[in-house]
């Protein structure tokens, strides 16, 4: 154990210590607990059948989607603020975007490899990351699986799952209207009516969204505001029950999704760059740009589905068929100072750099899955799984250098991946005793991909950003294998206890980017992990007080992972098989009513998550001394705590305070652990004030956000000379108010 092992003894210790105690107070039942209510039990579907979050021998976080909404927290990057074990990387538009959990996950824009974290809405796996970065519409809730997941969820949740689960059109009519405004002027409107079609048979929803925002950051050119966004979307969903043994829903969504991404300038080390950046002064809080082309990322996420399920002799058969498809256009400049060939600073050492990306991606799957009778000797959930992807890109890079003159260059690559993945898997619960029961489970997956890449670019040699034309192609298949064995005990009527090992599987890959050299025409292997996890539930006082507490310990072996290069003059990305890494910690999760007018919870994550042995990629041209050094975006320390308090009144209104406090310690941006790349130690707290009527169906809420105006960063860039800071909607104080009308 390294050095932060008192710490992690002090958690797990205490952790242990405290659901013991719960599982004696379970069976003495104290009866002097107070007047409170029960802590609200929550259905969860991570061992896909719905089952008691406090039964279920898994780690998993649960997030209310009504209150996502109340607290404007409507896309994922936002969401992770709840949940201590996961993290969210932010950089450039859609396609940068990345999902970390226990500090585990894939940085690469390349459409050859899958992300570490699966993306799962209604059942449907999201083959992109970028998918992933979607308006939450008409949510019920969201559960966060921490660790691998492979035997239930696929191959691409080696470090967790986002299952994502909407509401069903409910059978009574009605609908409502919703707004929010926000300084910054940020405005929401949603709509939505439901109610059934033919009563007891034929139910049906539609919802729709309206939303902008002008952005945090001034663009001195022109003094108008970017790093906002702009979303019109639409979702909806139909529940046909012929008759009791048959459920059918039907799925639509459209989103378009406008944006202006941008990162400032947050530190320099050159006299020259901070000449050309002037008026703007690189600082950690600085929220200026000079540029006279905005980065512009326009996206395109839609898909339909149709879920099947049907009961027969206690038995339950689920299919689930899904069409998706992702468009994206970025349009970023990538120059230091965000300038284009009519400005009369771009120089050779500071040249102008358009980039011009798009996006054509679509997906098909189709899973089968069976699931036995419940209270068995032995119960399983079985099924088939196939998804095939094609993914077409095009990438192309403007290049303006000179000093008193100024010189024009282009490149343009041609690029996409075609997958096809196949799968058989299976879990079974063996109930060996009343209060014993094994756990054994495996996932046979078939992965089948192929590239092809050509770029054009205007000169014979290299310039800057920019590698002569070139042209590959090529394929490639694995056979893989994970599982899960484990052990479960009931220690008291409310208190259980679990012990697991999984092994996970993430397929081949392949570095498929614009500037993509001789070098990157290999398959990279599978990535596997080997995991350990350890946890206890349990709930006392009649239920107004849950524990749970989870121990893990992972080792990757082969983990993709993007190692920093410079290829002609640019810092760029190489997706390469890095090597071993690891992650171990604990995280406990609390949920009290001590009244019931109070609920409380509160949830820490403990992360040590490094590089055991990194291995360095032929004639690279950046440092590789990097073992055992902590992974980036995986802090130490996370934690959420939030306090509510409902407070009747006359006539039938309701008053609801709530307040919550987000803290996570000191976090590293750079695999290269660059020390400018260090995002401090900080805290944000919210609050919100709620006044509703049951009888008229009214809900008007005062919302403040981040009130110790604490800026702070979700992403440090690093490159020669500069680093440049990712900002968040929530970098500066806000508020906003928010109305809704049902009826």
């Amino acid at each position: 154990m390294r050095k932060q092992s008192g710490k992690v003894g002090f958690v797990v210790g205490g952790g242990l210590v405290l659901s013991a105690a719960l599982a004696g107070a379970a069976e003495n039942e104290a009866a002097d607990a107070g007047q409170g209510e029960a802590v609200a039990s929550v259905t969860v579907t991570a061992t896909r059948r719905s089952a008691s979050l406090q039964s279920v021998p898994l780690a998993v976080s649960v997030v209310d989607g009504e209150r996502l909404e109340r607290s404007n927290r409507t896309s994922i990057d936002t969401v992770v603020q709840e949940v201590p074990s996961a993290t969210f990387r932010q950089q450039g538009g859609n396609k940068d975007s990345t999902l970390f959990v226990r500090g585990i996950g894939t940085i690469s824009t390349s459409p050859g490899v899958e992300p570490t974290v699966s993306t799962v809405v209604d059942g449907v796996v999201y083959a992109r990351p970028g998918q992933a970065t979607i308006d939450l519409l008409e949510i019920d809730r969201i559960e966060v699986l921490r660790g691998p997941q492979g035997t239930l969820f696929g191959k691409n949740a080696s470090s967790g799952v986002l299952n994502i689960v909407s509401r069903a059109a409910s059978e009574q009519p009605g609908g409502f209207v919703d707004a929010s405004y926000y300084q910054g002027n940020e405005k929401r409107v949603r709509a939505g009516i439901a109610g059934a079609l033919q009563p007891g048979v034929l139910r049906g929803a539609v919802t729709a969204v309206l939303s902008d925002y002008d952005g945090n950051v001034t663009n001195v050119q022109g003094g108008g505001k970017v790093n906002g966004y702009e979303r019109r979307g639409i979702r909806g969903r139909l529940d046909f029950t012929p008759n009791a043994d048959l459920d059918i829903a039907l799925i639509a969504d459209y989103l378009k999704s406008d944006s202006s991404p941008t990162q400032t300038a947050y530190r320099q080390s050159s006299a020259a760059f901070a000449q050309a950046l002037l008026p703007v002064v690189a600082s950690g809080e600085n929220r200026q740009v000079n540029a006279d082309l905005a980065n512009a990322v326009a996206d395109i996420n839609k898909g339909i589905s149709a879920q099947l399920e049907w009961r027969r002799d206690g038995y339950t058969f689920t299919s689930i068929t899904a069409l998706r498809d992702w468009d994206n256009t970025q349009r970023t400049t990538t120059s230091p100072i965000g300038n284009s060939a009519d400005v009369a600073r771009v120089t050779s050492a500071y040249p102008a750099t358009r980039d011009i990306g798009t996006v054509d991606f679509r997906q098909v799957s189709q899973e089968l899955r069976v699931a036995s009778p419940r209270e068995q000797a032995i119960e399983y959930v079985a099924g088939a799984f196939y998804l095939h992807g094609r993914d077409r890109e095009t990438y192309r890079r403007i290049v303006t250098t000179g000093v008193t003159t100024t010189a024009t260059d282009s490149g343009r690559a041609d690029y996409g991946i075609d997958s096809d993945s196949y799968a058989l898997f299976g879990e079974a619960t063996i109930n060996v005793a009343p209060a014993w029961r094994l756990l054994a489970g495996a996932r046979w997956t078939r992965d089948e991909l192929a590239y092809d890449h050509a770029r054009t670019s205007t000169r014979t040699v290299a310039f800057p950003g920019v590698q002569p034309g070139t042209q590959s192609a090529g394929d490639t298949s694995e056979t893989g294998y994970s599982g899960r064995l484990g052990v479960q005990h009931d220690l008291a009527p409310n208190a259980t206890a679990f012990a697991t090992y999984s092994r996970g599987y993430k397929g081949p890959a392949y570095n498929v980017f614009f500037n993509m050299l001789p070098r990157d025409t290999l398959a990279l292997a599978p990535e596997t992990s080997n995991s350990f996890e350890a946890g206890i539930k349990g709930s006392a006082f009649e239920r107004r007080l849950t524990v749970n507490v989870a121990l893990f310990h992972t080792e990757y072996a082969n983990y993709q992972a993007n190692f920093y290069d410079t290829v002609a003059g640019a810092v760029v990305t190489r997706l390469v098989n890095a090597g071993d890494v690891s992650t171990r910690g604990a995280e406990i999760d609390v949920s009290a009513r001590p009244s019931n007018r109070v609920t409380l919870s509160a949830a820490l994550a403990y992360t040590d998550a490094r590089i055991d042995q990194f291995n360095c990629p032929p004639a690279a041209a950046a440092s590789c001394n990097l073992n055992g050094k902590t992974l980036p975006f995986a802090p130490h320390f996370k934690s959420f705590v939030r306090a509510a308090y409902a407070l009747p009144l006359a006539n039938g209104w309701n008053a609801d305070f709530s307040a919550d406090y987000s803290y996570q310690t000191r976090t590293q941006y750079d695999l290269f652990q660059s020390p400018d790349a260090i995002q401090p130690a900080y805290g944000i707290v919210n609050a919100a004030i709620e006044l509703s009527s049951s009888a008229g169906g009214w809900k008007v809420a005062l919302v403040g956000k981040n009130l110790a105006d604490k800026s702070y960063a979700t992403n440090l860039v690093t490159a020669t000379g500069y680093v440049t800071r990712v900002v968040p909607r929530d970098d500066r104080r806000y508020f906003g108010i928010t109305a809704r009308k049902e009826f």
